[in-house]
């Protein structure tokens, strides 16, 4: 089964808006057959392992001893399968390479250097071409105020795809899949 990897905040709580789409992506996900990578531990990361879960859906917990030496806390209890690594820096990478599309959730800090690192993979082929969807109003305002062309060529800016909803996310990923399937 594809993987799609899941980057999101660790902050938001259950039963908070930002909780319930990351758990409708999570379910969307796996209905549609896919597996889902996620950081492994609280907030969108622990939403998008229950939401696949509950629906018959693989989850991978990438996670990492420094996470947590830095914020004492254990992986979430719907991860299926964990991948774990010494450093930050190793499970960033992995979680970046190891997937066949991936899906950004509102965040921080460490959403956006996930988001970053997995669009400078793409523009220079580090990684094989797969989708990289950025969902929210959060990332729509980012993407806007930063497309400057003087530094960023459209080529590169049409790595993105932007979406305002869990099914629009969602759909993105699918399509991609389904037009692989197709040219095989």
């Amino acid at each position: 089964m594809p993987t799609i990897a899941v980057f999101g905040g660790s902050s938001p709580q259950p039963g908070s808006a930002a909780y319930d789409q990351a758990e409708e992506v999570g379910r969307l996900l796996a209905e549609r057959g896919f597996t889902v990578a996620t950081g492994g531990y609280c907030g969108t990361m622990m939403a998008v392992s229950s939401g696949a879960f509950h629906a018959g859906g693989q989850v991978v917990g990438v996670t990492c001893d420094q996470i947590e030496q830095f914020r004492p806390l254990a992986p979430n209890e719907w991860i299926t399968r964990e991948v774990r690594f010494a450093k930050l820096q190793e499970r960033l990478i992995y979680l970046v390479r190891h997937n066949d599309g991936m899906i950004v959730l509102p965040g921080g800090i460490g959403t956006l250097s996930e988001m970053a690192l997995a669009w400078s993979y793409l523009q220079v082929g580090e990684i094989p071409p797969r989708p990289l969807v950025l969902l929210g109003e959060q990332w729509n305002r980012l993407i806007s105020d930063f497309n400057n062309p003087s530094y960023i060529k459209p080529e590169h800016l049409s790595l993105l795809s932007l979406a305002n909803s869990a099914d629009e996310a969602v759909a993105y990923v699918g399509a991609y899949h389904d037009r692989g399937k197709k040219q095989v």
